[in-house]
């Protein structure tokens, strides 16, 4: 534990000076990691991860094994310590040892920055494979054993890159150099949303990795549920021939974005012509409603495809102008409507990739090497993967709907001094905690 002599004077109480000192000893301010910790015994992720990952050091010479090496990193990413170089003070922290399974005073400190930069840089390409195979088997495990069906999301999120990283490209629609992370999530029949992986890849990836991941997955799923429906949504830039024969490979139903061509617009030319006449003409319409817009379907084959397949046009009038939208789709066209308001969900989706990248800080690919960066990635996955599972465990609380960083700041935020005495560690969380009940409720869910 690192102590700090510096006197920090605040305004005076009642005649009395005010001091403040880090001199308090075993205290933390995250003792909710041992949810976290819980999280984990629950579901088993941490113990797949170190099995896939076989440990080469000299074993005489190991004072943190791999176990415990990704549980104080993923945990300290989870409660909001992306850094490796915060594990340097934090590698003393009572409740982050306590969650990784150290006593807090009589068993050794936990990795410094240095042991944690050696782990990200040794991984080698069959390690990730085996870690990453081994997250989205976790996460397929957490699905309900009565799944019939389920959704997979497919897109790709901008990780801003600041030096000289591997495969690091400008990206002119991004207008920044970069990684294109690829992350796929499922969703089950009840509507949770779980992320199964994450894929870096450079820059200028296009669609690289998308049909390899896509393969993986339903062969995970299926493994566990051999008879289950899988559908594949993804927005325009997976609309195309390659990921329209790999559906049909893998027997998957598909709803996908299509850009907009002349050949598009000229089968859709009714649909358009009806929602203008309905926007010029029929205003009681749809005024009420404040939406102007017609749905239609056509076959359609485009030059690289392998056969005619089925287009919903959504024509709506923005702002005085037609804007028409296209789907590509295996589902049945007379419900167009239904068909395009669920290709619209996805836009959930795009919330979970938004809280992954700010609320977890999956974009924080800043080492050298690029499996590195990979390694990285996957840390991250994991913490969200445990943030999901106390999620889950919070659905009969006030935090049922709550973000990454909102479970964060609310349920592992929590002041604690830690007591070890010889039978016993005692944490004395803070007395004036404000959700105590929600906390009990979300540990009691977890040890079920």
């Amino acid at each position: 534990m690192l102590d700090s002599g510096l006197d920090l004077l605040f305004p005076a109480v009642r005649g009395k000076s005010v001091t403040a000192r880090f001199d308090g000893g075993d205290i933390t301010s995250d003792s909710g990691v041992l949810l976290l910790s819980e999280a984990d015994n629950k579901i088993g992720l941490l113990s797949g991860l170190a099995t896939s990952m076989p440990d080469k050091r000299q074993s005489a010479k190991v004072r943190h094994d791999l176990r415990t090496l990704l549980a104080e990193r993923i945990f300290s990413i989870a409660a909001g310590y992306e850094d490796a170089n915060d594990l340097d003070t934090l590698c003393s922290d009572p409740a982050l040892k306590l969650a990784c399974g150290r006593a807090p005073k009589s068993d050794p400190s936990l990795a410094s920055q240095p042991t944690i930069s050696r782990l990200e840089n040794r991984v080698g390409k069959k390690d990730l494979l085996r870690m990453g195979r081994a997250l989205a088997s976790c996460v397929v495990r957490q699905l309900p054993s009565n799944t019939r069906q389920v959704v997979l999301d497919i897109d790709a999120m901008e990780a801003p890159c600041h030096g000289q990283q591997e495969f690091e490209f400008f990206n002119a629609f991004y207008d920044s150099h970069c990684f294109l992370p690829l992350l796929l999530y499922v969703t089950d029949e009840n509507g949770r949303q779980r992320l199964m992986a994450v894929l870096l890849r450079s820059g200028k990836a296009g669609n690289a990795g998308v049909r390899a991941l896509i393969r993986r997955a339903v062969s995970i799923l299926r493994a566990r549920f051999p008879n289950l429906e899988i559908l594949l949504r993804a927005d325009a830039g997976f609309g195309n021939d390659k990921t329209l024969r790999l559906c049909d490979d893998l027997n998957l139903s598909y709803v996908l974005g299509l850009s907009g061509n002349k050949p598009l617009h000229r089968l859709s030319e009714s649909t358009q012509m009806q929602a203008c006449c309905k926007y010029s003409f029929e205003k009681a319409a749809w005024q009420e409603e404040g939406i102007c817009r017609e749905f239609g379907s056509f076959e359609y084959k485009a030059g690289s495809w392998d056969k005619e397949r089925t287009v919903i046009v959504k024509a709506e009038i923005t702002q005085g102008q037609l804007n028409p939208r296209f789907l590509v789709t295996s589902l049945d066209a007379e419900h167009s409507e239904k068909v395009y308001e669920f290709y619209c969900a996805r836009g959930d989706r795009e919330n979970r990739i938004k809280e992954f990248k700010l609320d977890l800080a999956g974009g924080r690919t800043s080492c050298h090497r690029f499996l590195a960066n990979q390694f990285r990635v996957l840390l991250h996955a994991a913490a969200a993967v445990l943030m999901g599972v106390i999620q889950e465990a919070a659905a009969d609380t006030q935090w049922a709907k709550a973000q990454a960083a909102t479970i964060r700041l609310r349920l592992l935020k929590i002041g604690a001094r830690g007591v070890e005495t010889t039978r016993r560690v005692w944490v004395h969380l803070s007395s004036s905690y404000p959700h105590q009940n929600a906390w009990q409720r979300i540990y009691q869910e977890l040890r079920t």
